[in-house]
């Protein structure tokens, strides 16, 4: 039996692998790689959670909360150490001043930017669930199936759905968190299951779903496992931009008076302060460093999401 060169495979072997699509993970860290400022973004998101999950474990939530007319809109001091530390060990150090109760801006702003991510995240998940459930079985089944589903959708849709969500929240004696979640999700749904709906009854007419179905393959697995990985790409995208327009929605209700209540820290309570002509003018401290913190997240969320969407494309783009 001939003997194989030992470079020759080695060579063989070495151009199979760099002929061979990144797949998976490796596609995700290749884009990130490409794009600086996707990963710069990456990183900021990355710090900004640590900074906060980390902060917010050391913090007594009430006593940040509670008021201090004495020290009513403290203006800030100057940044030392040591009231960098004493910060982290829960006293008032006033770093970002104080806003109009006399509550410490910067625990607020710590505390406040975890409650806009996690309600944010929240409603996204939501939104996601129903909204992909109803929109892959509305494209999979068509027919009267997708008509009652889509007639439905179209009615949810017509209604004057922030006017509602502001009506529940007013007539809610106690809002909380979860209560505000649900409110701002039943409603949020409606776009993203007409989006994934239209790629579905695209998808469902390809000659593999056909196939699928002629060798009896379940319904379930037919969707879960061919159909939504080729709509990875749409979902991945929807979700990201939808993450972010739901940070801006809860800070816009909160900003117009309609959304969590005072004691409940959130971005959009500290820049509501921004609707006092004195405050916008006299005490930026108040509202500048959430309004800051929005633009941060909204960016790098975008960007983030711009290169995961590619990464998903990735298998496509490389054939």
């Amino acid at each position: 039996m001939p003997k194989v060169d030992s470079n020759y495979a080695e060579s063989v072997a070495s151009d199979v692998e760099k002929s061979t699509p990144p797949l998976g993970f490796k596609v995700i860290i290749r884009e990130f790689k490409k794009d600086k400022v996707a990963l710069t973004a990456l990183i900021i998101l990355i710090l900004i959670a640590l900074f906060v999950v980390a902060w917010t474990i050391r913090l007594d939530v009430p006593e940040v909360m509670r008021v201090d007319v004495f020290n009513r809109f403290h203006p800030p001091v100057e940044f030392e150490w040591s009231n960098f530390i004493d910060a982290w060990n829960g006293e008032r150090t006033y770093l970002l001043g104080a806003d109009e109760s006399g509550i410490d801006v910067f625990h607020q702003l710590i505390v406040g930017t975890g409650n806009s991510v996690i309600i944010g995240f929240l409603v996204t998940t939501i939104m996601a669930v129903i909204g992909i459930g109803l929109g892959v079985i509305s494209g999979y089944y068509g027919g009267a199936v997708d008509n009652a589903i889509m007639r439905f959708t179209d009615f949810i849709m017509i209604l004057p759905t922030t006017m509602i969500v502001i009506v529940f929240i007013v007539i809610i004696p106690e809002v909380t968190i979860a209560s505000f979640v649900f409110i701002m999700s039943i409603f949020a749904w409606t776009g993203f299951c007409r989006t994934i709906r239209s790629r579905a009854l695209s998808e469902g007419e390809l000659d593999y779903i056909s196939a699928s179905k002629t060798m009896g393959t379940p319904t379930w697995k037919i969707i879960l496992s061919e159909m939504l990985p080729n709509l990875a790409s749409l979902i991945m995208i929807q979700l990201i931009l939808s993450y972010a327009a739901n940070i801006g929605l809860e800070t816009g209700l909160t900003f117009l008076g309609f959304g969590l209540p005072p004691e409940i820290p959130t971005l959009g309570t500290l820049v509501s302060a921004a609707t006092s002509p004195e405050n916008l003018e006299l005490r930026p401290w108040v509202w500048l460093p959430a309004s800051l913190t929005i633009l941060t997240l909204m960016l790098c969320i975008n960007y983030v999401g711009q290169a995961l969407k590619r990464s998903t494309d990735a298998k496509q783009r490389l054939g």
